[in-house]
C-alpha cells in the first residue's frame, strides 16, 4: 500500500500521467487498516494521503437550474433550497466561470503555496443542460488539470444524468478524477415528494450504477432531520448508501435558510430542527450503517449568517466531529460496524463496484 501512495503522489505532479490509472490507485488505496484509522473516514486526511498535499475546494457556479424549478418536475425548488441553488450565485452576479476558477485558485494559493484544488461545480443541477453546454463548462478546468486541479466534483440530481451527460463526464474522467455528487437526501419516496425533490430512491440507485459504468466515482448526499424522516429514516438512508457502495458521503443536519419553503414552515412553528445532541446520536447511527470505506466529505451543514435561520451550531464543525467520535467510542463502534460484509469483502474495505477503470 505504501508504494501505491508514493507512486500516486508523484504521478499527480506529472502532466503526462494517465488519469484512469491514478483514479484506480486512488480507489484501491483509500482506506487505512482498522487498527490505524479513526472511527470514521474523513475527507481532509484522506485527501492528503491520496494526493500528497493539501487539497482545497473552489466552488463554481455554472448558471444551471433544476427540473423542479422550471416546471419539468415542479416549481419553486426543493423545500430547503435557496434561490442560489445551494451555491454562490457568482455567474448571475457577472463573474464568468473561468474567472471564478482563477480567483479561487489565487485565494487558495494565498494560504497554501503548493495546493491541490477540487473544481467544485456546486450550484443547482450541473448536468441539467445540453451536452454542448456541459462540454463548454467542463472545458474550463482543462488548462488547470494537475496544476493545480487534482479532481472535479459535479453536483447534480439522479434524474438529470442523460447518456450524453455521462459521456461528457466520462471523457473528462480519462484525464482527472471526476466525482458526481448525487442528492439522495432521504431513502423514502414519500419524504422526497413532501420536500419537493420529485425523484425516487430507485432513480438514485440507477444513477449510481450508470455513473460507475461511465468510470465516475459517486458522492451521495443525505440530510438528517427532514420532516417525516426520523431516526429510523436516517438509518434507512445510510443503508441505501451502503448498498449502493458510494465512494463518498456528504451528510448534514436540516437547516432553515431564508427565502425557502421551509422558512415559512419554521416561522409558522410547523418545522423543528435537531439540537446538536440529538443530531450526533442520529449521525452515529448513520455512520455505523455506512460502508467502512466510504469517505465522509461533510458531517454538518453551514450557510452564511445572513442566510441561515436555524440551527446555528452547525458552524462548529470540529465540535460535531469530536462529539461523533466520542459517541462511537462510547458505543464501542465505528463507521460500518453494522454493515454486513458482502461475499469476498475482506481486507480491501472499499465499496465494490467502484469506477470502472484499468487496474494498476
Amino acid at each position: 500500500m505504501t508504494m501505491g501512495w508514493i507512486s500516486t503522489r508523484f504521478a499527480l505532479r506529472d502532466r503526462s500521467v494517465h488519469w484512469p490509472q491514478i483514479l484506480a490507485r486512488w480507489l484501491d488505496c483509500r482506506v487505512m487498516s482498522p487498527s490505524m484509522s479513526p472511527p470514521f473516514v474523513t475527507l481532509g486526511p484522506w485527501l492528503r494521503r491520496t494526493f500528497g498535499r493539501g487539497v482545497h475546494r473552489v466552488a463554481l457556479d455554472a448558471g444551471s437550474t433544476c427540473p423542479n424549478r422550471d416546471g419539468t418536475r415542479g416549481f419553486g425548488g426543493c423545500a430547503y433550497c435557496d434561490v442560489e441553488g445551494s451555491g454562490t450565485g457568482a455567474l448571475r452576479s457577472g463573474t464568468e466561470l473561468a474567472e471564478q476558477l482563477e480567483r479561487g485558485i489565487e485565494r487558495v494559493r494565498r494560504r497554501d503555496a503548493d495546493p491541490g484544488v477540487i473544481a467544485y461545480f456546486q450550484s443547482y443541477s450541473n448536468t441539467y443542460v445540453q451536452s454542448d453546454r456541459l462540454r463548454e463548462v467542463l472545458a474550463v478546468v482543462e488548462p488547470r488539470i494537475a496544476d493545480p486541479v487534482v479532481a472535479v466534483s459535479v453536483a447534480t440530481r439522479p434524474d438529470t444524468l442523460s447518456d450524453s451527460a455521462l459521456e461528457c463526464l466520462g471523457e473528462l474522467a480519462q484525464r482527472v478524477p471526476v466525482w458526481v455528487e448525487l442528492g439522495l437526501e432521504a431513502a423514502d419516496d414519500e419524504v422526497l415528494e413532501s420536500i419537493h425533490r420529485f425523484h425516487t430512491v430507485e432513480e438514485f440507485r440507477r444513477a449510481v450504477v450508470r455513473c460507475r459504468a461511465a468510470g465516475l466515482a459517486v458522492i451521495g448526499h443525505a440530510i438528517l432531520g427532514l420532516p417525516g424522516d426520523g431516526r429510523e429514516g436516517a438509518r434507512r438512508t445510510a443503508r441505501v448508501l451502503a448498498e449502493c457502495a458510494v465512494e463518498g458521503v456528504k451528510v448534514h443536519n436540516l437547516m432553515v435558510l431564508r427565502r425557502t419553503r421551509f422558512e415559512r414552515n419554521w416561522r409558522a412553528g410547523e418545522l423543528a430542527v435537531l439540537d446538536v445532541e440529538t443530531y450526533v446520536e442520529w449521525l452515529a447511527d448513520f455512520v455505523e450503517r455506512l460502508h467502512p470505506g466510504a469517505v465522509l466529505h461533510r458531517l454538518t451543514g453551514d450557510a452564511p449568517p445572513a442566510q441561515r435561520l436555524a440551527p446555528h451550531w452547525g458552524v462548529h464543525k470540529n465540535e460535531v466531529r469530536e462529539r461523533l467520535a466520542a459517541a462511537l467510542e462510547r458505543r464501542g463502534s465505528r463507521q460500518g460496524s453494522l454493515v454486513k460484509p458482502a461475499p469476498g469483502d475482506g481486507a480491501d474495505t472499499r465499496p465494490s463496484g467502484g469506477a470502472q477503470v484499468p487496474k494498476r
